[in-house]
């Protein structure tokens, strides 16, 4: 029985070392736009999803397309796919239900999981179909329904609180490149005073340009948990990440938004 028990610590040990190669290991690299094929920026005010043909654009080609549509005084339409954008929000919602019905898109799923949370787009606030939507989000491989999942179990919104449940829907999220999950499950690491771990998911984040995981880091190093070499790294892979998400239609849209307000919802 002695044996046994040992011989259990032993496999579970062995189990918590290959999950952590899985947790620790380099994600795979953020989608990018479909028209200028840079990388999507992480703020999710910088992109828009296009109900017409599932694609995520960013902010940049978007106004820019929308700048020639205005001087042409053409009908605006989407720059992926060419369709009439939609303006209403009752039209809006029939053709991400189509969506969902007709292509089962984890990114639809997951849009229409949010308007249920927060109430927005003329639907009701119903928590419990915003989990039933995340959760089919994410089993469809949606990285932002595994992320929305791990803050729905955290707050107990329309489920029972379960913070178990919540690292492991961010764990999951993190592994399939979501930034901010990561980010989180670094701050969960901290909490507990396991800062090595922590100053790994910052690292992780750091590297695929979150900024706030950047000055977490940079922290790590004036306290000691973060060598020179370490630092030194993340701060060349932040700037290259960085430089990819950048461009002048990114820049100028940004400006224009902060100004204006956001863009119409496409």
């Amino acid at each position: 029985v002695a044996h046994r028990r040992m011989h259990k610590k032993a496999c579970r040990m062995k189990a918590a070392e290959l999950f952590d190669a899985q947790l620790y290991a380099e994600p795979p690299a953020r989608e990018d736009c479909p028209i200028c094929m840079r990388m999507l920026p992480h703020d999710i005010n910088s992109c828009t999803y296009h109900s017409c043909c599932g694609k995520i654009i960013c902010i940049g080609c978007t106004s820019c397309l929308a700048h020639n549509i205005f001087l042409a005084q053409a009908q605006s339409r989407c720059p992926f796919c060419n369709s009439p954008n939609i303006t209403t929000h009752d039209a809006w919602n029939k053709r991400l239900e189509e969506r969902i019905k007709k292509y089962n898109d984890p990114e639809a799923f997951h849009v229409l999981g949010f308007y249920y949370e927060f109430g927005n787009n003329g639907y009701p606030v119903d928590h419990t179909k915003a989990v039933e939507l995340y959760k089919r989000a994410s089993e469809l491989g949606s990285a932002s329904g595994h992320h929305s999942l791990g803050k729905i179990y955290r707050l107990g919104r329309g489920v029972d609180q379960d913070m178990k449940k919540s690292i492991h829907h961010y764990q999951m999220a993190a592994m399939m490149g979501h930034v901010t999950a990561r980010h989180n499950l670094g701050a969960d690491e901290m909490d507990n005073g396991k800062h090595v771990r922590a100053m790994k998911h910052f690292m992780i984040a750091a590297k695929s340009g979150l900024h706030k995981s950047l000055e977490l880091v940079k922290l790590g190093f004036t306290d000691g948990i973060v060598t020179k070499e370490d630092l030194e790294k993340t701060l060349r892979c932040y700037q290259a990440s960085q430089d990819e998400m950048k461009s002048e239609d990114r820049d100028r849209a940004k400006a224009a938004r902060d100004f204006c307000g956001p863009l119409v919802k496409r």
